[in-house]
């Protein structure tokens, strides 16, 4: 859940992997190690179509599944845990396998254990937050509160990551995009259309942006646009303004 300007990077939340475990139920008897060598096949890049009763349209599509582990088999009943893109049907995979098996199966229980950077390690529930709330309100007690509430830069974790100047902070809040004399340092590996995190010098999250750049290109030119904002996500003002405008084009001084 997010709450605040926390709200502003949903966004980027929807596009990481995730991590489930869940129980599938088998139609018929098969063997545990033939299981194995099936659900094997349902590695990599994979056909899906969504299933009739879903949010989306029915489209035949492409996700990736990171991994697909049988933990445990008793009977009928097959205990997976499958990490995979992000708008991957599980129901969808436990029919599949049970069609490649030739007995059928079905999802019987489902539980997400990690979204991206979050993982069942952080989470709380909601008695906790409640619990947390009333400290805060009636004793003035930040403590617990802190425990259950994390930064919107946690949310961010899974991004590459661009650090820049002081100077640029303001320019970007007020919807500049970064060009490259505003970048002090920025994580390796960035390809043209990445989503990234742009943060302060401190590890505060500015804003989102789309990179316009790879690495390597940052690297070697001195000017033009590395990263085209999408989303502001600190306050205008944070930082003192410290760029000039001319006919609405920003630029940011040195």
């Amino acid at each position: 859940m997010a709450i605040g300007s926390a709200t502003k990077i949903i966004q980027a939340l929807h596009l990481i992997g995730k991590e489930y475990v869940c129980v599938m139920r088998m139609h018929g008897d098969v063997e545990a190690e033939r299981i194995q060598r099936v659900c094997k096949e349902f590695t990599g890049l994979i056909y899906q179509r969504p299933p009739i009763r879903s949010s989306v349209k029915r489209r035949l599509r492409i996700r990736r599944i990171y991994y697909l582990d049988v933990l445990e088999v008793e009977g009928r009943n097959v205990l997976l845990k499958v990490g995979c893109e992000s708008g991957t049907y599980i129901r969808k995979i436990c029919h599949d396998i049970g069609e490649v098996l030739g007995c059928g199966a079905h999802m019987r229980e489902l539980r997400r254990t990690r979204s991206g950077p979050f993982t069942e390690e952080n989470m709380v529930t909601l008695h906790d937050l409640k619990d947390a709330y009333v400290f805060w309100k009636e004793e003035s007690d930040e403590k617990y509160l802190k425990k259950v509430l994390l930064p919107a830069e946690e949310g961010v974790r899974h991004l590459p990551k661009f650090f820049v100047r002081d100077s640029a902070v303001d320019a970007i809040c007020h919807g500049a995009d970064l060009a490259i004399p505003g970048i002090v340092k920025f994580e390796d590996g960035v390809e043209k259309g990445d989503m990234v995190a742009i943060l302060t010098l401190k590890g505060e999250l500015v804003a989102l942006g789309v990179a316009m750049m790879t690495a390597e290109e940052v690297i070697k030119e001195k000017r033009g646009i590395a990263v085209k904002t999408a989303r502001v996500i600190m306050d205008k003002g944070t930082y003192p303004k410290l760029w000039k405008s001319k006919k609405s084009n920003y630029s940011i001084e040195q």
